[in-house]
């Protein structure tokens, strides 16, 4: 959850290019960095993150990325 700007380093360069390319909700296709940007702009649940970002709403149904947001939003609120 680091803010990336021009001078960062290498690795908070290599963090957000990952974040964009990794998948978090494999079912709707919906980036670890959309995730991580709905909890930064508030939404601190599960449920919040599924609204704001579909995630969780495709055929599992949240079976495979709601524990990898509850972590993300667990990072981000001991961050």
């Amino acid at each position: 959850f680091r803010r990336i700007n021009m001078d960062s380093n290498d690795n908070n360069l290599n963090e957000a290019i990952l974040d964009k390319l990794t998948k978090t909700c494999r079912c709707r296709a919906i980036s670890r960095a959309k995730i991580k940007e709905a909890i930064r702009n508030g939404a601190d649940t599960f449920e919040k993150v599924k609204a704001a970002t579909g995630a969780g709403t495709g055929s599992c149904k949240g079976k495979t990325c709601s524990y990898i947001i509850n972590n993300l939003i667990e990072e981000y609120k001991n961050s």
